[in-house]
């Protein structure tokens, strides 16, 4: 059984450093917004920061907010909002895109607390590490190093679902009334940090699931990407492709994908570069299984929600080439819905512990994303496509046909067929068949003015203004006296 491999101390700690590390856990996990501001009174910072061990259980403790079910019910949120899956239940509402209702409101506001709980983690690192008295500086430096790294994840999701936010950092952590930030504001100290870590980080993972300079650099080439800076994305893509460090694991059938790129057992792959890890263990696993599997496929014991489910009638999905292994991840389940519904089976662990004790790890990034990334940032940087973006958009599309990944195949796009434009909807349609339950596409859509055309098209509705920004939480706006609940608030909430 793959065994957790973050978010535990590597040795005993004794009974006195235990009793701190009790009131750091309780103190870093209470739900109320204060403890996103107010310094744990009871933590004695000069008697925990002083060893590697101390520093890197707290560094662990960055991660704990996100994998604790948070991070796959972010994803599920955006996904529901794409043009090609439908939400069920409470999540139904963000698929009319006439802004959140009161259950989805709620929903975010959780991940709101949840992204500047591990901000406020991260920062507790920045600040603490560099006091430590019986620790080397090179692992200040890497522990600090992978808190920036974290801080800007953080920070990168919260830019683009709110926009502008309050700036936490260690300097500020202690303050509780602080203005918004312009999106500039934050987005400058995304790059600032993760600037850093890829010059601080390693090279190679002391264990799998600790970011390296290549996650940086990824993160960067993403981050970029987003902001319209196609040649410095494209150049910091092509960076971690040259590296020759990551590449494609081999498929022929679907269950390739779902046992030997995504499955339960693996501790790590070729072509991982940052994934959440997961274990199965109690409240230590992937939750995104209890979220997408359907009982009736056998694939997860603990049944699902399905929360998730394309049409068998739509356009996106008659438009997918049967021959991709990836629509084979779509299982047809009717239920209730009629006959034409699908259900994902893209994430199975048939010996998961609970809901939230699935095996499976998210990945957040891979290899396939850095090639997409420098496929789209190269041809967007020199106003059309390039030989190379090209051959780096085919590698992820023949693997997903189960193909050599390096080796021209029949089924190959060729650069002459394609303009700016027209290349740009081929990475995008590309990046959604990849990247699915990842969340992905809504922020492509947002990111590239294409959201309002393509959710039309698709559904035959109309993307309400209010819809583009999740609402600040009320709780932030009631204890934060630096915002302004009329002049602050996203337009419509």
């Amino acid at each position: 059984m793959k065994m957790s491999l973050i978010n535990r101390p590597k040795q005993p700690l004794d009974g006195k450093r235990w009793g701190i590390l009790g009131v750091f856990c309780l103190s870093l996990f209470s739900s109320c917004e204060q403890s996103l501001i107010e310094e744990p009174k009871s933590l004695v910072v000069e008697s925990f920061f002083n060893t590697a061990t101390e520093v890197e259980t707290a560094t662990n403790l960055i991660y704990s907010p996100l994998r604790s079910n948070n991070y796959a019910v972010y994803e599920a949120t955006l996904e529901c909002q794409s043009d090609y899956a439908n939400g069920r239940g409470s999540w139904a509402p963000l698929h009319v895109f006439q802004g959140l209702d009161d259950a989805n409101i709620t929903r975010v506001s959780d991940l709101w607390r949840a992204f500047y709980l591990s901000i406020r983690n991260a920062n507790l690192v920045i600040k603490n590490a560099p006091t430590g008295k019986s620790i080397s500086k090179a692992d200040v430096t890497k522990y600090v190093a992978e808190a920036k790294f974290m801080r800007a994840f953080n920070y990168f999701q919260l830019v683009r679902n709110w926009a502008g936010v309050p700036l936490r950092t260690e300097s500020t952590m202690d303050a509780i009334d602080l203005k918004r930030n312009t999106a500039d504001e934050v987005y400058n100290l995304i790059i600032a940090d993760l600037t850093e870590a890829e010059t601080n980080l390693p090279d190679n993972p002391a264990v799998a699931g600790r970011p390296t300079k290549w996650a940086a650099k990824t993160l960067l080439a993403d981050v970029y990407l987003t902001l319209g800076k196609f040649a410095e994305s494209r150049d910091k893509a092509d960076e971690v492709i040259k590296s020759n460090k990551f590449s494609f694991v081999s498929t022929t059938t679907k269950t390739d994908f779902q046992t030997k790129v995504w499955g339960p057992d693996l501790v790590s792959t070729t072509e991982e570069i940052f994934y959440l890890k997961y274990a199965r263990q109690v409240n230590q696993g992937n939750y995104m299984l209890w979220i997408s599997n359907h009982p009736d496929t056998k694939l997860f014991n603990f049944g699902g929600a399905y929360v998730l489910y394309l049409d068998v009638t739509s356009a996106y999905y008659k438009a997918w080439n049967p021959n991709d292994l990836r629509k084979g991840l779509w299982d047809l389940i009717n239920f209730g819905l009629g006959a034409n519904t699908l259900v994902s089976s893209k994430f199975a662990d048939q010996l998961a512990v609970s809901q939230s004790g699935a095996g499976n790890d998210d990945p957040v990034y891979g290899y396939s994303d850095v090639l997409l990334i420098y496929a789209e940032a190269s041809s967007r940087a020199g106003n059309g496509p390039t030989a190379a973006g090209m051959e780096a958009l085919n590698k992820v599309h023949r693997r997903a046909y189960g193909k050599a990944p390096a080796v021209a195949s029949s089924i190959d796009f060729n650069l002459a067929d394609y303009n700016a434009a027209t290349f740009l909807d081929l990475v995008l349609t590309e990046r959604s068949y990849e990247f699915q339950l990842g969340g992905k596409r809504w922020l492509d859509l947002k990111r590239t003015g294409k959201v309002k055309e393509a959710i039309l098209a698709a559904t035959g509705k109309t993307v309400a203004d209010k819809h583009l920004l999740w609402p600040i939480p009320v709780s932030e706006m009631n204890y934060n006296k630096g915002l302004d609940p009329t002049k602050d608030q996203n337009p419509g909430y």
